[in-house]
């Protein structure tokens, strides 16, 4: 993995950390779980209001962490009560031991009666599935998490909010909605990707005594700033041809602000010149839009590109170093047959969004013969036509939905929204850790194809530079909103401007 990747790991992945700890270093799994448990007191502690602690808990070893912190938190002299959804003899073998260990009396509950249950609470614990759940809560364990979510009492979550898919981020029934979420030993993939992500509320990560060294392979990591770092700089040598050009191609009749944003966020980025390739009859905006970029005006249909417009664009792409295609195209047939013989026929990095991704509806199989690096910008909706299915199961699926197009495509695709996936087709995933809601407004998408096509023409290796410029897309963002003084006035030109600071120094 990368080093400006930190790790993020699947079920499977803890799975082998905890087995290699016990089975290979010889820690006690009672440990583990005693220390766990105490960082889930700990949470509690910090977070209860007047009232007494509820625990609930499943039959796992989750159940288990969950009856360590129920006696910890009546050690600190809170009112506690552990309530267990299944009978006591179903209890994994540590979580049985701790639960003889307890110097309160459980409670084996119905579902009916669990509502109930938490009234008055002053603190709720979380403890009924950990990282090894897939699918969607049945009983008692949905009514469990209904009641958790009705209460007003706050919730902290044991290793991840029950009912979300630590691997993956997927919630297919219900899940808890926790305010602290103590990740063991290391932070989960379903942390930080969506659905999951909405679920976690405040995420902290303890040290429960596995060291350092572990087997198991990270499944993906969240991307620091470090990979601006990895960013080649201008010397004294440099000159604008060797700094890189970007051709951006798009623009149609009342869509022509995209492709000034996508190319003037390039040159923001340090392309060393862009050039945009539009529509001849509306070239004249473009000349007086863009003072720092160059134009091409292209034959087409009344103010549209068309297939007519191939032979030039082909001619400077062959002088460009990388490919913007797609910004403000349009949704005409001629125009989604222009972007299909562009993406068949450029030989450079080529980056595809906004319209370029629609031309290629149900036809990603297409893109995988292209010999050079492809990647393609789409939000849920984009990847949802894409891929033939509606946006909402893309939504609900994110981390699936982006391999599966990027295996199909041969691109590495970045699954746009505030837990921006990156995904390459030999398996490599980033997710961007910042949030920036400043970024939900028109135009921000376009000015984040720019800015990657500015790496890539730059020199960077592929993934890396989709990485540096989703982070610091979002840096941009961030920076933008504290300048504006609010997230809601952000607009796609304020983040432009904020792209220098984003591309080195601290985070907002």
């Amino acid at each position: 993995m990368q080093s400006w990747l930190e790790p993020l790991y699947d079920a499977a992945g803890m799975r082998s950390a905890d087995a290699w700890a016990i089975d290979e270093r010889g820690v006690p799994s009672l440990e583990l779980m005693e220390a766990a448990g105490a960082a889930l007191a700990d949470a509690a502690l910090e977070v209860a209001r007047p009232g007494p602690a509820r625990i609930v808990c499943g039959k796992g070893n989750n159940g288990g962490d969950g009856l360590v912190a129920a006696r910890r938190l009546a050690e600190a002299g809170l009112d506690v009560a552990p309530l267990l959804l299944w009978p006591a003899a179903e209890l994994s073998g540590d979580a049985e031991t701790n639960l003889e260990r307890l110097t309160v009396a459980p409670r084996k509950i119905d579902a009916a009666e669990v509502s109930s249950a938490l009234q008055g609470s002053g603190v709720v614990v979380d403890a009924i599935f950990g990282t090894g759940f897939e699918g969607a809560p049945r009983a008692p364990a949905a009514e469990a998490i209904e009641a958790i979510n009705a209460i007003a009492a706050p919730v902290v979550a044991a290793d991840i909010a029950s009912g979300a898919d630590a691997s993956t981020g997927r919630v297919d029934g219900v899940a808890v909605e926790a305010d602290v979420t103590v990740s063991f030993h290391a932070p989960k993939l379903g942390h930080w990707i969506a659905p999951g992500k909405w679920h976690t509320g405040e995420l902290r990560v303890a040290e429960i005594g596995i060291p350092s060294g572990a087997p198991a392979a990270a499944t993906g990591g969240l991307i620091s700033g470090q990979v601006l770092e990895t960013a080649p700089r201008r010397s004294a040598k440099s000159t604008k041809f060797t700094s890189g050009q970007v051709l951006v191609v798009g623009g149609s009749r009342g869509l022509t602000g995209a492709v000034c944003l996508s190319a003037t966020a390039a040159t923001r980025t340090g392309a060393g010149y862009a050039t945009v390739a539009v529509p001849a009859d509306l070239e004249q905006i473009f000349e007086a839009k863009l003072t720092e970029v160059m134009s091409l005006g292209c034959p087409g249909p009344d103010g549209r590109l068309g297939p007519e417009a191939a032979e030039p664009i082909l001619a400077q792409a062959e002088r460009s170093a990388a490919v913007v295609l797609g910004p403000g195209l349009g949704r005409s047939r001629e125009a989604f047959a222009l972007a299909r013989i562009i993406a068949a026929k450029v030989a450079a990095p080529l980056v595809i969004d906004a319209d370029g991704l629609n031309a290629h509806a149900g036809e990603l199989a297409a893109l995988a013969v292209r010999e050079g690096p492809t990647v393609l910008t789409p939000h849920a909706g984009e990847l949802g036509r894409l891929l033939e299915r509606e946006s909402d199961e893309v939504s609900a699926r994110r981390l699936e939905s982006a391999r599966e197009a990027a295996g199909a495509s041969g691109a590495i695709v970045v699954l746009k929204g505030d837990d921006t996936i990156v995904v390459d087709p030999d398996g490599g995933l980033a997710v961007n850790g910042l949030s920036s809601p400043s970024l939900a407004t028109a135009g921000t998408g376009d000015v984040l194809s720019g800015m990657v096509a500015a790496l890539l023409a730059r020199g960077m290796d592929p993934f890396a530079a989709v990485c540096a410029a989703v982070h610091a897309h979002t840096r941009a963002g961030r920076t933008a909103a504290s300048r504006v003084g609010a997230t809601e006035s952000v607009i796609a030109g304020d983040v432009i401007e904020a792209i220098p600071p984003a591309l080195g120094g601290a985070d907002v």
